[in-house]
């Protein structure tokens, strides 16, 4: 006969642990983490946005206006409009059927999933430009059919797809995991259609995952740089997205033009900030609540 095994239970949660550290500790924590972000974050976008302003608004407004700038922030806002999207749809369907479902290949679409993560967004571009370009492997027969991808806006939103579309799948699959098939099976049960299930269950219960994941894939499609440098050919007024214009008239010592666009990616940044913020807290409320 085995022995019995005592189970000991300790009244000491890891919240509780925590605030069992020395006060001198926990101070040297927050100032770290304090210096980190005024080093890293605060420093950074103060100094973006003193350079953009110190000619004055008048000068701030004119570097906005400038032809070229409009065509850059066109260009970018296209291409976001384009990527996300597709990548919001991907995205769901993903997740859904990853967190819902069992079938042959699993495993093999989380791992292309997770595949930007690991490629660096210099090395996709490329990949496009051997495929698409005039030397690629259907080159030859784009340029007979007068079809352009690189070089153009569709290689720039082709190369903005491929770095972008994890973030709302990656955000979706644990929540989705999370939350079981209970509510969907007994859906079903009630005679719910799959799409009614999925468009009056599954969706309303990860809202505010989807919209974290929008946000996330939106700020990397706007501020995205190495893969689109790579596929845009740095063509002025045209293939130039918002980054990409920053570095031409940052290396053309135009400054303050340079800081003045590069201060709507920094107000894009905060509003990221902000709202992913909220975001994060809704999703973390339905995990704890699922």
């Amino acid at each position: 006969m085995s022995a019995p095994i005592h189970t000991v239970h300790s009244n000491k949660s890891p919240t509780g642990r925590a605030q069992t550290e020395p006060p001198v500790v926990r101070w040297l924590l927050i100032a770290a983490a304090l210096i980190f972000l005024t080093l890293f974050l605060a420093l950074p976008l103060a100094a973006v946005f003193s350079q953009a302003f110190e000619k004055g608004l008048t000068v701030y407004l004119d570097a906005l206006k400038e032809p070229d700038t409009l065509s850059s922030i066109k260009l970018t806002l296209i291409t976001a409009a384009v990527t996300v999207p597709l990548n919001l749809f991907f995205g769901v369907t993903a997740a859904w059927a990853i967190a819902k479902f069992n079938f042959t290949g699993k495993n093999l679409l989380i791992t292309l999933i997770d595949l930007p993560f690991s490629v660096s967004p210099v090395i996709s571009g490329l990949i496009y430009v051997l495929i698409f370009g005039l030397q690629g492997w259907i080159g030859p027969w784009l340029q007979e059919h007068d079809i352009k991808i690189v070089f153009a806006v569709p290689g720039i939103i082709l190369a903005t797809i491929f770095v972008t579309f994890p973030f709302v799948a990656r955000e979706l699959i644990p929540l989705m995991e999370a939350q079981g098939k209970e509510e969907e099976e007994a859906a079903l049960v009630l005679g719910a259609s799959g799409l009614q299930t999925f468009f009056r269950v599954t969706l309303p219960n990860v809202k505010w995952g989807i919209i974290y994941g929008v946000i996330l894939c939106n700020a990397r499609a706007m501020g995205e740089f190495g893969a689109v440098s790579v596929v845009s050919g740095h063509i002025r007024g045209m293939t130039n997205t918002v980054p990409l214009h920053v570095e031409i008239l940052y290396n053309e010592y135009n400054y303050t033009a340079a800081f003045a666009v590069a201060s709507l990616l920094a107000f894009l940044a905060l509003i990221t900030l902000m709202v992913k913020s909220i975001a994060e807290w809704k999703v973390r409320q339905q995990l704890e609540n699922s």
